[in-house]
């Protein structure tokens, strides 16, 4: 099966596709170079089938994309479905860690609980739309650590870890992460439709 990655994030798009490994993975690129991917609502479901819908509609292919981020319970789940763009529309890992740091400089370690959720969707070839959600629970570091992974990885560290996501090789990450859980568990959907 082929199927079309509605992102242009190429991080994420490595990660889909040794998540769905029966899944020949297409780069947005390269059938719909001038899409532009919209997330306007405020959830990750709904951000998550915008974007899929809007690709299937303008590649007719499949199409399978997500929406992730992360929640702070601090910051009352923020910055959540904005997580990408927390210090502004075009900010960069760099600013939105310092934005977060910054946020989270008077609150208690103890209280710097968090969660990454991702929401992973997949539309078929006959327009049926797959669903599923993963969560990696954490905590906030105010100083980073480690050069693996993006966005917030150096300054999260996932439940019963000593090491940040950032310093965790993708492999084992996926292993545990909300990206993997969310991906593995549409796999399994996908494989129940077959």
């Amino acid at each position: 099966m082929k199927a079309v990655f509605a992102s242009r994030n190429s991080h994420k798009a490595e990660q889909v596709a040794l998540l769905l490994p029966g899944v020949q993975i297409i780069s947005l690129d390269d059938v719909a170079p001038d899409l532009i991917l919209e997330e306007p609502f405020d959830s990750f479901e709904e951000n998550a089938l915008a974007k899929a819908r809007a690709a299937r509609i303008a590649t007719g292919l499949p199409v399978t994309a997500d929406d992730s981020g992360l929640e702070v319970d601090a910051l009352g789940g923020e910055p959540g479905v904005r997580s990408a763009r927390f210090a502004g529309e075009a900010a960069t890992d760099r600013e939105n860690n310092r934005l977060l740091v910054a946020r989270l400089r008077n609150v208690p370690e103890h209280l710097r609980t968090c969660r990454y959720r991702c929401v992973a969707v997949m539309i078929l070839a006959d327009g049926r739309e797959l669903v599923a959600e993963g969560l990696c629970a954490g905590s906030v570091l105010l100083e980073g650590r480690g050069a693996l992974g993006f966005g917030y990885d150096p300054h999260v560290v996932p439940d019963g870890e000593t090491r940040t996501m950032g310093e965790i090789p993708l492999d084992e990450k996926l292993t545990f992460s909300h990206r993997g859980r969310a991906f593995r568990a549409l796999a399994t959907a996908l494989a129940q439709q077959e």
